[in-house]
């Protein structure tokens, strides 16, 4: 399972490890979009932040039981109770970590995140640091991506679980 603020390689980081492990892949914001018919920043200028954040609860309590690679959205440990869905599923929560300079440059040109298209540099550096602590408590494993290849971020990941293994 991957956690990580927006642009920390989740959704890329997912798809190659299910490849690799030749396991079922479930981002979790993509489910959403399957579920409701609408893109993550359609749902956000209809009916707001606390609606969508409920839609991704209610999928995060169905998909958890699901085998496979599950990719979160970047604020969904910040409600205690999926908190406590990703700290109790008996599955490694990884975290995808990178560095503030690095989440800018890989979100500078992306149109998809509503979070992020309305907020000025600081802001956004100021919301990462702020989920932090979030994402380190249900973290087992935690990944440093800055100046690594997805491949490079995979190897790093796959090496990790057979050390805990």
């Amino acid at each position: 399972m991957l956690i990580g603020f927006m642009g920390s390689g989740k959704t890329t980081i997912s798809q190659l490890l299910g490849k690799i492990l030749a396991k079922p892949v479930v981002d979790l914001d993509q489910a959403i979009v399957k579920q409701t018919g609408s893109e993550i920043t359609k749902i956000f200028n209809r009916h707001g932040e606390q609606y969508f954040r409920q839609l991704e609860h209610d999928s995060l309590k169905r998909i958890i039981t699901e085998s496979g690679i599950l990719a979160t959205g970047g604020g969904t440990p910040l409600r205690a109770d999926n908190a406590e869905i990703l700290e109790t599923s008996g599955a490694k929560v990884i975290l995808l970590e990178a560095s503030g300079e690095t989440i800018l440059e890989r979100l500078k040109t992306d149109c998809s995140r509503p979070l992020a298209k309305q907020m000025a540099k600081q802001q956004l550096l100021a919301l990462k640091q702020a989920r932090q602590s979030h994402y380190q408590q249900c973290a087992d494993l935690t990944i440093q991506t800055d100046k690594l290849t997805p491949k490079e971020v995979v190897a790093k990941i796959l090496a990790s679980l057979e050390t805990v293994v």
